[in-house]
């Protein structure tokens, strides 16, 4: 991921999607506190510090190196739930980005950054989408689920928190992925996790995907390979 997030359609064509979210309908107050849970490795940093002071933590200690190598934020160890060393109503915006779907106790963790929260903060997390589409890309990147709307809904509403915006996206290329994973099933082939297609391809692919942040909140996409939601305190 640390390789290919600059470059690969999907991270670039995200990245625009979830700084369309932010403006639309999260944006802090000037000066105001931005938390990144589960940063990975460092690919939305830079985004993000665009809209306040940011902080942010990781759990792996690998990609926490590699997160903190890019000098935007301090990088501080953390692990959802229970292992986050942060005050309580401290931040405008926390960003959740498909982080969610690799922690067992997805509830209590939303419970926890809702805590984290100013009263008027918001929290914008995104998850995959679609458990029929379960496939070695999940296994591999230890996923424990991918979520429906319902179920999505069902886990904010019992953290505690309340839904403002929620939908899906990656919608337009939905039928490819549906298509991939069902010649994968049929040949057990899989295609290298991650990989830079060709420079046409990978272009392309990020064109159409970020033609999506044009949509986002006035059209309601009826599916599609990932999930966001917009969250506040109740």
């Amino acid at each position: 991921m640390s390789a290919v997030e600059d470059r690969h359609w999907w991270f670039v064509a995200r990245r625009r999607i979830i700084s369309s979210l932010i403006e639309r309908f999260a944006r802090p107050p000037a000066g105001g506190k931005v938390l990144e849970a589960g940063c990975g490795t460092g690919g939305n940093l830079a985004l993000l510090a665009r809209y306040g002071k940011l902080d942010a933590f990781e759990f792996d200690p690998t990609a926490r190196a590699k997160a903190a190598a890019k000098h935007v934020a301090e990088i501080d160890f953390g692990a959802l739930p229970d292992q986050v060393a942060r005050p309580e109503g401290s931040y405008d915006l926390i960003a959740l980005l498909d982080v969610l779907e690799h922690i067992e106790q997805d509830e209590a963790s939303l419970q926890r950054l809702g805590g984290l929260l100013r009263e008027d903060g918001r929290l914008l997390l995104t998850v995959p989408a679609v458990p029929s589409l379960w496939s070695e890309h999940d296994v591999i990147h230890h996923h424990h689920r991918r979520y429906t709307r319902r179920s999505l809904e069902r886990c904010i509403a019992a953290a505690g928190l309340k839904v403002e915006r929620i939908g899906y996206f990656n919608s337009l290329l939905f039928p490819l992925a549906w298509l991939q994973r069902q010649v994968q099933r049929i040949t057990g082939r899989h295609a290298p996790l991650d990989a830079v297609p060709g420079r046409f391809l990978n272009g392309a692919l990020e064109r159409v995907f970020g033609l999506e942040r044009h949509m986002l909140g006035t059209v309601n996409m009826p599916i599609g390979l990932s999930l966001f939601a917009v969250v506040s305190r109740k």
